[in-house]
Parts: C-alpha cells; sequence; structure tokens
C-alpha cells in the first residue's frame, strides 16, 4: 500500500515556522514529507533539514518525496524524543526551527496489517515503531482490569471506561483476543444502546486509549517539550500541531510554563526564585484549519497548532 496522507495546516504551519534560507530545521515526525517539502523549498538550496520518525514506511516515503532536494536533507529512524542525541550525532547543537505534526498518518489507519483502525477487522497491532516488541494485543490480553479502566479513562476520556475494561477482561476469559474487529464487538457490548447513538464510533476512545499507551505517545511528549526549546536559537521557533485535547492540554501548559516560569508567590514584589523565561508564546490561542482545509480533509477537524518562540 501506497502511504499516504495529507499534511495537515501546511501552509499555516510553514508560516509560523519563520523559514529563512540557510536555516536548520528539525520535523520530529517526518511522515511522509509534506511539511518537510515545503520548508526545504523555501531553504533555496541552503541550510539543512533533520527529518526524523520511528515508522519505516514514512521513512521510505519521505526518502523518495525528498530525494530532489539531495545532501539538504537527512533522514533519521528514530523517536523524536532523541532528537538531541540525533543532532548530536550529526555535529548540530542549536536549530532555527522544529515541527512535530502528533497525528497518525492516514496511511497507518488505511494499512488494515497495522492494526490502528476499529473500522476494518484486522491483527490488533498498532505499533508506531513495528521493530517494538510489543502490540496492542498484549495490552488488550494482558493488562489487569484496574490498569485497562485507568488507561480507557484517562487517555480515552471514556465514561464507560469501567464497564468497557469489565468486559474485555471478561472476554478474554474465554478466548484471546485477536483482532481489531473482536474487541470493537466487545467494547459496543459495554455501552448503552442510547449512548452508541451518538458521538462517534463507540470504539474510538478505547482505541485511541491503546494506542497512547503503547506507543507512550503523551510520555514522550512530555519529557521531549522543554528539551527541543533548548534546542532552539535565539528567535527559532517550535511549531506542534496535536489531535486531542490531552496532547494540546500538555502543549499548552509546557509553553505557559517556559514563558512565565517563576514560582514565587503572587504577592511577592520581586522574583527571588531566579527562574528566567525562555521564549514567548507566539499563538495566544491555537490555530485551527480553515473551512477550506475542513472541506477537502475531515482528518483535519481536531487538528490545533501552537507556536513557541525561543528568547
Amino acid at each position: 500500500m501506497k502511504f499516504e496522507h495529507k499534511s495537515v495546516l501546511l501552509a499555516e504551519t510553514v508560516e509560523y515556522l519563520k523559514v529563512k534560507p540557510g536555516g536548520i530545521y528539525v520535523d520530529g515526525t517526518l511522515g511522509g514529507g509534506g511539511h518537510a517539502e515545503a520548508v526545504c523549498r523555501r531553504l533555496n538550496g541552503f541550510g539543512k533539514y533533520v527529518g526524523i520518525d520511528q515508522d519505516e514506511a514514512a521513512i521510505r516515503a519521505a526518502t523518495e518525496r525528498l530525494a530532489s532536494f539531495g545532501n539538504l536533507v537527512t533522514i533519521v529512524r528514530s523517536n523524536y524524543e532523541y532528537m538531541e542525541f540525533v543532532l548530536g550525532t550529526l555535529g548540530i547543537e542549536a536549530v532555527d526551527g522544529i515541527l512535530l505534526d502528533l497525528g497518525v498518518s492516514s496511511y497507518q489507519l488505511d494499512a488494515l496489517e497495522r492494526g490502528f483502525s476499529y473500522k476494518e477487522d484486522a491483527v490488533l497491532d498498532m505499533r508506531m515503531d513495528q521493530r517494538q516488541a510489543m502490540t496492542a494485543k498484549e495490552i488488550v490480553n494482558g493488562f489487569g482490569e484496574e490498569e485497562l479502566f485507568r488507561m480507557i479513562r484517562d487517555y480515552g476520556e471514556d465514561k464507560f471506561a469501567r464497564n468497557i475494561a469489565k468486559h474485555i477482561v471478561a472476554a478474554r476469559q474465554k478466548k484471546e483476543i485477536g483482532t481489531t474487529g473482536e474487541l470493537v464487538e466487545i467494547v459496543k457490548a459495554a455501552i448503552p444502546a442510547k449512548a452508541r447513538m451518538t458521538g462517534g464510533h463507540p470504539a474510538k476512545r478505547t482505541f485511541q486509549a491503546i494506542r497512547i499507551e503503547l506507543n507512550r505517545e503523551l510520555e514522550v511528549l512530555k519529557n521531549s517539550l522543554d528539551g527541543m526549546i533548548g534546542l532552539l536559537k535565539p528567535g527559532g521557533r517550535l511549531c506542534i500541531i496535536t489531535f486531542h485535547s490531552l496532547e494540546d492540554r500538555i502543549v499548552k501548559t509546557s509553553f505557559r510554563r517556559n514563558e512565565n516560569p517563576c514560582t514565587c508567590p503572587p504577592g511577592f514584589p520581586v522574583c527571588v526564585c531566579g527562574k528566567v523565561s525562555r521564549g514567548k508564546v507566539i499563538t495566544k490561542k491555537p490555530v485551527l484549519p480553515s473551512e477550506e482545509e475542513l472541506s477537502d480533509n475531515r482528518r483535519a477537524k481536531s487538528a490545533r497548532l501552537r507556536v513557541f518562540e525561543r528568547a
């Protein structure tokens, strides 16, 4: 299957990056290379673009797409949590801009063998990096009921998390849950018929929760933001596109804390904690897709772009 994915908020992200010829830019979630291609065009043959992705299919697609830019582009198969190490091996200490597009690619959702989709029956997988040993199948069949409940409640924000966890445990005692289709039917049975009529696919939140847990998505994001801001040159920008409230909250909180890190009590006349601002939040409110983009790409619906500029 061909790797296809429409880059969300493409024009807006490239604009906010303030790309300059000769600059150094890093894409921590390279995907099919859509954002990368747009940035590389603006480099005018000078500078450097480092693309990082953990998905082998994405690496292949982006390598092909960006081939015409030659030595301008370096592609590394890794997780963006190791960005500082990856740049260090390339002799890069600071960069002019960093981009993260945290959405699951259309390819990953549509390729049945990847096991991300709740719309088709396939083996439970959901690994972003297929070198990883653990799959969604191990989580569904191996986590205790309380672990499943907390995961679905916290990462899926599903009010029926407790009942879904109970149903999963009861079902797997009869036989191992091996496919996405089996899991969908179990989740459906755990949600009241009336509730299934609204709010989209009944298994959507459970699948999101499993995917986040398996790929450590929120943990990696939370642990990486300060380090990425530290890699920026003065005036350099970090642009992050999120696709659900959990990610957006982490980014929003981190950006605000880096802009105003002071921990002194509000009544103090002067700051004594010594914590200095690392820059400013450029987007006081997240940038949303235009009506035109939404009509062209329904998967852009929940996208949010936030931008931070290093002092």
